[in-house]
């Protein structure tokens, strides 16, 4: 037997998030597509967790490049740049990456 929906939530809006709201919702009722949407909200996406995580990963190798250089440091030099004599297929593809925005500087 499905439990009973007994607690509720609600806010103020303005008419034009309301009307924005109405559009989104489609077929539905406001009530049932805000709470699917706010359940939705609660579960991790892991797609997204993932592709978040390698992004902040590139940042801070390119910024620790980008600190080296900046200290006058050839990049090539950076000593996270001398790992990739250990190269793995991930590691390649960073390399490449990297590599390739970095010809640009020289």
């Amino acid at each position: 037997m499905p439990s009973l929906r007994t607690k509720s939530i609600s806010t103020k809006v303005t008419d034009d998030e309301y009307a924005q709201f109405e559009a989104l919702a489609g077929e539905q009722t406001i009530s049932e597509w805000a709470r699917e949407v706010l359940l939705k909200a609660t579960k991790p996406n892991t797609g997204e967790q993932t592709v978040l995580a390698e992004v902040l990963a590139l940042r801070t190798i390119l910024l620790n490049i980008h600190f080296a250089v900046s200290q006058g440091h050839a990049w090539r030099q950076v000593p996270f740049v001398r790992l990739f004599d250990k190269e793995s297929f991930q590691i390649r593809r960073c390399k490449d990456f990297i590599l390739v925005g970095f010809e640009v500087l020289g």
